[in-house]
This record gives C-alpha cells, structure tokens and sequence, in this order.
C-alpha cells in the first residue's frame, strides 16, 4: 500500500503526464486487494464450519449420545470462528488501509486540480473533488466492499447444498437469482436519483461558498432571506432526489429481506419433507437452511449498501475526469532563470473553455530594467492580459516568452520564483505575516522576508502589528485593512527579487503613504534590472513608467514611450492614428 504513495512523489507541481492518475493509484494497490480477496475466500470456506457442525451433532452426536464427539466438534468449530474472524478483521483493515493509501497519493492532485480550475476561472464545483476523495475512503472503510468480496462465493454455497440434495440445490438458485435480480433493479432505480442529488447538493454547496466569501455584500445589500431562499430550493432538490433514492433501495431492501426469510424457511420446510420422504436426515434439513442464510446475505448487503456504493463509484468516476486530463509536462531540464527581456508575439488571449478572443493580437517587447504603464478603459482586456503575462491563464495563439523561453518550460515553483503578481482583488492566506510574505515557503530566510518588506515599502507597517512578523493575519486578511491588505500582498510579489512584476491596479485602496511605498517599489524593481507591468485606469498613475501600452476592445491602440504616448492623447489625436471619436478615448479622459 505505500507504493500507492511512492507512485507519485515524484511528480512535481503542473509537471503531470496524462496517465490515468487514480487507475495507477489503485494498480498499486492490487496486492493488498489481492490479499484481501485471499482473506475473503477462507472467511467464505471457514463459514461453511457451522452449517456441517449442525450436521454432525444432529447425525452423529445426537444418535450415538457421545459427549466426547460434543465436545471435540465444539472445540474445532470455536477454533475455526476465531480464525475467521480474525480473517474478517484483517481484511477490514486492509480495506481501510487501501482507502487511506489512496487519499493519500491522489490528496495533492486533487488539491491540484482544485486550484488549477480556480486559476483558470473555475466555478465552485471543483471542490467537490475533496469530497468525492472523502466518499472514496469512506466506503473503502465500511462494509459495502465485503459484499463484493463475498458474493462471488456464493455457488460454493448453492454446491454444498447441492451436495446435500439437489432439490435444496434449486431452491437456493431460485432463490438467490430473485436477490441478484433484486439487485440489479436497485442499480437501476436509484442510479439517476443519487446523480441528481449530487447535482443538486453541489449547486447549494457551491451557492453557500460564495455567500460565505461575500457576507459583507449579503449583509449590506440584504439578501440573506433570498439567498436562503435559493438554498432552500437545491437543498430541497437534493433531499427530494435522495429521498426518491432511499425509498427505491429501502423498499427493494425489504422486500429482499423478506424474501431471504421465505427461503429460509422454505428451506427448512423442504427439508423436513425429505426427512419425512426419508431422502435426508434432520442434520441435512438444519445445515441446509444455515447456508442457504450465509449465501444470501452478501446480496442483502450489498442491496443495502447500494446507495454508498453508487455514491462512490460516481465520485470515482469524476476523480478519473478531473486528474486524467491531459497536461503538460516540464522539460527534464529548464532553461535559465529570465534576466533580459520579455516578448509577445501577436498573442490572443481567451477565457479558459471560451472561444471569444478578449485580447487579439498583441505585440510588444520590454528589457530588463523598464517599466510597463497599461491603461484603458473598463474591459479593455488590461486584467486578461495581466493573467496572461503571469501564465495563469494561456495564449489560444500567438506566444509570450521570457528571454526566449515560454513560460511552460519551467517548472511551477520555478516559474512561480520569477514572477510576482499583485492581482486587483487581493486575497490573503490564514498564516503569520512572514509566512505570507515569504509565499509559505518552507526555505524561506529571515533575512528575504524582510528584503521583500521593505521592497514594498511595508516594513514599518508589519512592525506596528500586535507581534509584527509573527502576526496572524486570518482568512482572507481579516484584521488588516485594506490599505495594509494590499501592500502586504505587493511584498508577496516581491519576494525573492522576481524578475517579471505584474501589478494590476496596485493603488486602489493606498493612501498617500501607500501610494509613496508603490512608487518606490516599482523603482526599486526597475533598479534591480527587472521588468515591472503596472496595469491602471488612470494615467496619472504611470509616472513610474518607460513604456505605455493603450488597450481597448481587446486590441492595442498605442505602444511606445511614456511621453509620446501621453502626447498623443493630450493632443487629442486617435491613439490609433485616426481621428478621434465622439467621446475622448480613456487616456485623454484621465490624463
């Protein structure tokens, strides 16, 4: 079960081929489920041991009075339980072993998976992942596996009553093919209500998740009772599906279980007629109907284990979707660290699973040491491309390199320590301030996490905190202002000197303070030889920068030097060279 482990330690962070993750997972797991199946078949073979015990002492003890013999058989058949059971525990655990071996080597793919959906604009959905591993391993733990371990031991059942007589023989077929009939009508009937109820209960998860992330807009806005109401309807949705689902499998349970009595005691009374008819002896009639009772009880449970096992054969089968997607994979060896320049060759950029270009066709090229001013107007395209430079989200054509190379020839980690990237909506981890400033990263030295902080300008701000550096910030920053929030997450990207500095919208919530630190980190990045980007609405924010590029509807208007650019527009000239339209372009507006 380690190797189920070990198969993916080697794997390194968006370095994935496109195997079949969970398969290769559960492959190297196949001894310890061989094991298992070894362990079920003794369990199965030993249960026999009452059945022919009931034979003897009704046979043999019984006619012959013989205590000894009593007492022998009752020792043997006590020693034969023990063993079982012992069996029967192992192979539990052995289960649940499996179950937790699993969760273990697909946890950081699936955690993977989860956040490459949200970088990629995902919706809520993807955590369900989590849960689905969950769903896995909870089954794995609990009896619904047994019966599937059991049940294909049932004809050495229905043969051992064959060879107590073949009418006992038919019976036990008749009987146990109504059950396995059962069953399949229990497949049948609850499989669509168990998809709904996933369905719906992931819609109300997904629905709650965001008004827990938004409870200030809930609050002020007063939409709680609408809110819930809206919950209120997926979750009655998903109770209604779930109910259907349980009423199918309960009363197709019952009427299983009913039908396990009837032969249970038709059984009996079948072979109490060939005692009467003198074909068998009352031995015969008693071990008939205890195995006929061990045969189909692994059908009885796996009737009413039927709803987890679906729940988590679905679960299983969404695992298989998220993790088997192809991806690509990191070169065995990486180019260099970017130190020159960054270009982008006629790129067009879409939103991830979208077709429609939201920037087409944008060239443009910045060396090391200058800084990047874009501007335009509301969705001109100024976020996309940020998400583009940072390679979160990628090129549908066209291509974007870092001296030459394109981003996918690093490494995660690799490419993650060349790029800093303030987003325009700041979200902060739960961690101390260090911890965020250093990207949580387990090699971190005091002595960078400081750098960055007064690269930022935040070193005194950090200092104020109840306890400084060691400060716990909550979820999501909960105790710094905005203000402290973002000039926080602008030490973030500037931790280990990174060479490409994205900042979109960097000034929204800094005070002249603030404003003064974003000024001197944007130098101090442009000092150190690095390419700093700053994406704003206004151009008065651009004082700071060498290079001016105008987006608008996607496309570029303008590229060149700060001042001709800024020229132009005041001019009151096209940013494209023609005329200018009714309403001034942004830049004219603003500056």
């Amino acid at each position: 079960m380690s190797a189920a482990k070990s198969a993916f330690s080697k794997h390194r962070a968006g370095a994935v081929a496109d195997a079949d993750l969970p398969s290769r997972a559960l492959s190297s797991c196949r001894r310890a489920f061989l094991v298992v199946a070894l362990f079920s078949a003794a369990v199965n073979i030993l249960m026999l041991a009452g059945s022919f015990y009931m034979l003897q002492v009704y046979d043999r003890v019984l006619p012959s009075r013989s205590v000894p013999t009593l007492v022998a058989l009752t020792i043997a058949v006590a020693l034969v339980y023990a063993v079982q059971g012992l069996f029967d525990a192992l192979r539990q655990r052995i289960l649940g072993r499996i179950g937790v071996a699993l969760d273990q080597s697909l946890s950081g793919e699936v955690a993977r998976a989860i956040l490459r959906n949200a970088a990629l604009g995902g919706n809520e959905g993807a955590m369900r992942l989590a849960r689905d591993l969950d769903a896995v391993r909870t089954f794995l733990s609990g009896v619904g596996p047994m019966a599937l371990f059991d049940m294909p031991w049932i004809p050495l059942y229905v043969a051992a009553c064959f060879l107590l007589h073949p009418v006992l023989g038919v019976i036990l077929v008749a009987g146990a093919s109504l059950l396995v009939a059962l069953t399949f009508l229990t497949e049948v009937g609850t499989r669509r209500r168990v998809e709904e109820a996933g369905r719906a209960g992931a819609a109300r998860g997904a629905l709650l998740e965001q008004a827990r992330r938004n409870g200030e807009v809930v609050a002020a806005l007063g939409l709680t009772s609408r809110l819930v109401g809206r919950l209120d309807i997926h979750g009655d949705a998903a109770v209604a599906a779930q109910q259907r689902a349980a009423d199918i499998s309960g009363g197709l349970g019952a009427v299983s279980k009913v039908l396990r009595f009837m032969l249970q005691s038709g059984m009996l009374g079948a072979g109490a007629w060939l005692v009467i008819e003198g074909q068998a002896s009352s031995g015969v009639m008693i071990a008939s109907s205890v195995i006929a009772s061990r045969a189909l009880a692994p059908v009885e449970l796996a009737i009413s284990s039927w709803r987890p096992f679906l729940a988590a054969r679905q679960a299983w089968q969404r695992l298989r979707h998220a993790l088997a997607a192809p991806r690509s994979v990191a070169l065995a060896v990486a180019p260099e660290r970017a130190r020159h320049r960054l270009t982008l060759d006629q790129m067009t950029v879409a939103a991830p699973g979208a077709s429609t270009a939201i920037l087409s066709q944008v060239s443009f090229a910045v060396e090391a040491g200058q800084v990047l001013g874009v501007i335009g107007p509301s969705a001109s395209g100024k976020s996309s491309l940020a998400r583009a430079l940072v390679g979160v989200w990628p090129a549908a054509r066209g291509e974007l390199r870092l001296d030459g190379a394109t981003l996918d020839q690093w490494p995660e980690e690799d490419r993650g320590a060349m790029i800093g990237y303030l987003p325009q909506d700041v979200e902060l981890f739960d961690g101390t301030v260090a911890e965020t400033i250093a990207r949580f990263d387990p090699a971190a030295t005091e002595e960078a996490v400081r750098a960055a902080a007064r690269a930022a300008g935040a070193y005194d701000m950090i200092l104020r905190l109840p306890q400084g550096f060691a400060t716990r910030i909550g979820e999501s920053g909960g105790i710094l202002s905005g203000g402290q929030r973002q000039r926080l997450a602008l030490a973030r990207a500037l931790y280990g000197d990174p060479f490409l500095v994205v900042l979109d919208e960097p000034n929204a919530s800094l005070d002249a303070e603030g404003e003064a630190a974003l000024v001197g980190a944007i130098l101090g990045v442009k000092t150190r030889g690095g390419i700093c980007v700053v994406i704003a609405h206004r151009a008065a924010a651009l004082a700071t920068a060498d290079l001016v590029l105008v987006l608008a509807e996607g496309r570029m208007q303008a590229f060149g030097s700060r001042d001709d650019v800024l020229k132009r527009a005041l001019a009151g000239r096209s940013l494209s060279g023609e005329e200018p339209p009714p309403k001034p372009r942004i830049v004219a507006e603003r500056a």
